[in-house]
């Protein structure tokens, strides 16, 4: 059984179209829809209310977590949850209809514990000038090629789409509630956290190419301001998450930042010879302040 968790916080404009889309899937097989609002201000509610009402059919469950923050209403989710599978998709994420057919086929090898597929932004105002291969993670893209992989080393599945199995999360644990974003913080590495104790289990992580959603991006999201409080969520999350492994790991992480800033000018170089001035100054714009976020005691949970 596939248990599809959506957590919502503050997406009344696009909660409804996702679930819509997943309510339409032409896939037979025992599944469930866990809808887990994490106390949304607006009218994110009214939008689940009419979505029940339009799909009577659908296997839905609907619950309220008020603790704040992403990784809480995860936790709940799987609670709540009766599958053997729980597959994680973003609020503002929109499946094809083949999508649980094709997850479903997937799953019965058996050949793994954990997934990330791919994902497509969608950008509302169009795609601007600083997108690249090398900046996709800032819009939460993942496109790993059209062959099935083993995730590796620093590489993960992203969380607007992604599953784990349930086996996987009793031998590993759930979601660090110390990382994950709350309310409009941008913090996060709880994916990250999970993946990689699940990776040092020896339980396999894979993408799967044909597992895909579009990810709804708005204008606000492409902003040099949005940009770098991400950037400045992700270097609180490492320190965060490196400093509760232990001091070395942590000055292992500060090591690592310097080779990621080799890396960060020497792509810059490479676009500014091709005169793509913007999409080298998005990666040092970002890189700035991922550095600020890990050497400072910003913490933006605060």
């Amino acid at each position: 059984m596939i248990s599809v968790i959506v957590c919502t916080y503050n997406r009344a404009k696009y909660i409804y179209r996702c679930l819509s889309l997943l309510a339409k899937n032409d896939y037979d097989g025992k599944w469930e829809l866990i809808v887990v609002n994490n106390s949304s201000t607006d009218n994110t509610a009214a939008e689940c209310e009419r979505f029940a009402a339009d799909y009577p059919n659908a296997p839905y469950h609907y619950f309220i977590e008020l603790h704040q923050g992403l990784s809480f209403a995860r936790n709940r989710g799987m609670v709540e949850a009766k599958g053997d599978w729980f597959v994680f998709l973003d609020d503002d994420a929109f499946v094809r209809c083949d999508y649980l057919s094709n997850l479903a086929a997937h799953l019965s090898r058996g050949s793994f514990e954990a997934f990330g597929g791919r994902i497509e932004p969608l950008f509302e105002d169009g795609e601007p000038d600083w997108y690249s291969s090398w900046s996709r993670g800032f819009v939460s893209a993942l496109d790993m090629g059209d062959k099935e992989l083993l995730f590796s080393g620093s590489k993960f599945p992203i969380g607007a789409n992604m599953g784990i199995s349930r086996r996987a999360v009793e031998l590993c644990g759930t979601f660090n509630t110390q990382l994950g974003r709350t309310e409009n913080k941008l913090l996060g590495g709880e994916e990250k956290d999970i993946f990689q104790r699940i990776m040092s289990s020896g339980m396999k992580v894979v993408y799967l190419p044909d597992i895909t959603v579009q990810h709804c991006i708005p204008a606000r999201r492409t902003t040099d301001e949005f940009i770098a409080r991400l950037g400045e969520g992700v270097g609180v999350s490492e320190r965060l998450r490196t400093q509760n492994i232990g001091t070395w790991c942590f000055v292992k992480r500060c090591v690592m930042e310097g080779v990621k800033w080799c890396g960060t000018l020497l792509i810059a170089l490479y676009y500014a010879l091709r005169l793509q001035w913007s999409k080298g100054r998005i990666l040092i714009h970002f890189r700035r302040y991922v550095t600020r976020g890990l050497m400072t005691n910003t913490d933006l949970r605060d």
